[in-house]
């Protein structure tokens, strides 16, 4: 059989340059059709592949798979498969994709029924997020953090550089690239000589990250090593976590983030796996003090993938406000596992656990309002001609995500929401 992450391998879909979606990525996702309910698919190029339908035509029968795991809502009970089945599902779409194969590629009849332009689906959740936890893990960004809040000569918290710093975030608001965020309401303190007010927030910020999406669960009581971590983590994807920056100053003493974070967050709609990245991988940086033994590992766990944040205004033009890289993160994924699972946390096949804000250390490579503006004392020029200090009424915030090696491109395609006002 073919595998997925041969470089030479070419499909006959048509593959456009520049695009996210060549055949050895083969991302997984929950998409419908105004004739289908939903279900599994993948996408090359700019087609969709009904993996249902194929199933029922019997192209995965030399599998073995549960015949209903590609009719499901969400991707949870492929995951839960195991990576020796997704795969070799993975492997069997090169396969029957690749241009030297005629078993698909000469069949017309079946074509029309398996292949969808993307413009004809509606992508939904690809995940049921039982739970939801989302680090804190650029240095760039929680220094710069500490600089504006707190002391500019110790940026950095005392526990920062020992451990991956996290929190258990709100599941259920996590909504799909496409689905517009309500700006929220709460109280805030913009005069620390007056008493607080409520109202719809005026700092609402985006916060750049990307992720992961675990795949395999362990029992309670038991712990992943850094070893292992990639054994437990099925795939990627680009993640808005929204936050209300007022509303977030005023809360989170003295015990972090509520309603400035709980009230959305965006996840792009297709699940890269971890495999299909590999050959972005990189070394993390150098991590000084020196982590303790359980948070120590073994070769290249971190990876370069350039990250973009437009805003486009209502009716406007887009404004590249950031470009920064996955790269940047102090804390690797397999340390923010091992770290979530030390003390026996049992992580669920469909849990998320996101990055944190990935900064970089220029102002271009910021990822968030917050730092771009610097806590709005610099305005960000928008091609229109207006300024932004946080995010308007009727702004489309936009992430993109990709890597590329020796001319082959993996990506994440968009995550995007559109802002609409406090009801």
């Amino acid at each position: 059989m073919l595998k997925a992450n041969n470089p030479q391998l070419l499909s006959w879909i048509e593959v456009p340059a520049n695009c996210d979606f060549p055949i050895q990525n083969i991302p997984f996702g929950i998409f419908k059709t105004t004739q289908k309910p939903p279900r599994m698919g993948t996408i090359i190029g700019n087609t969709v592949i009904d993996l249902q339908t194929m199933a029922e035509m019997g192209y995965f029968n030399d599998l073995d798979l549960i015949k209903t795991v590609f009719s499901q809502k969400y991707i949870n009970d492929f995951m839960s498969l195991g990576k020796a089945k997704t795969l070799a599902v993975r492997d069997k779409l090169a396969e029957l994709f690749s241009s030297e194969n005629p078993t698909l590629r000469d069949d017309s009849s079946a074509k029309s029924k398996i292949l969808h332009h993307k413009d004809e689906v509606s992508l939904l959740l690809p995940v049921q997020v039982g739970d939801y936890t989302d680090f804190y893990s650029s240095r760039e960004h929680a220094t710069n953090v500490g600089i504006m809040f707190r002391d500019p000569q110790n940026a950095l918290l005392p526990n920062w550089l020992h451990l991956p710093v996290g929190y258990h975030g709100r599941a259920s608001s996590i909504v799909v690239s496409g689905t517009s965020i309500i700006r929220p309401k709460g109280q805030m303190r913009p005069n620390q000589e007056q008493p607080p007010v409520y109202g719809p927030s005026k700092q609402l910020d985006f916060e750049l990250e990307v992720a992961f999406v675990v795949g395999k669960s362990n029992t309670m009581g038991s712990s992943v090593s850094t070893g292992e971590a990639e054994d437990y983590i099925f795939g990627l994807a680009l993640f808005n976590d929204w936050s209300a920056r007022d509303i977030q100053s005023w809360e989170y003493v003295p015990l972090g983030p509520f309603l400035g974070k709980n009230f959305g967050s965006t996840i792009s709609p297709w699940i890269v796996t971890l495999e299909a990245l590999n050959l972005l991988r990189v070394q993390g940086p150098v991590q000084e003090p020196k982590v303790l033994p359980y948070l120590e590992y073994q070769g290249e766990k971190s990876y370069d993938i350039q990250l973009e944040v437009l805003i486009r205004p209502e009716n406007g033009q887009e404004t590249l406000v950031s470009h920064s890289n996955f790269k940047y993160m102090y804390w690797t994924m397999a340390q923010q596992l091992a770290h979530h699972t030390v003390n026996g946390c049992n992580m669920r096949v469909g849990d998320l656990c996101a990055s944190g804000t990935i900064s970089g250390p220029t102002p271009d490579s910021y990822g968030s309002m917050l730092e771009i503006s610097w806590k709005g004392t610099k305005p960000v020029n928008m091609t229109d001609g207006s300024e932004r200090k946080f995010i308007d009424d009727g702004d489309t915030v936009i992430l993109k995500g990709w890597g590329e090696r020796n001319g082959l491109r993996i990506g994440f395609g968009i995550c995007e929401g559109k802002v609409l006002p406090a009801k």
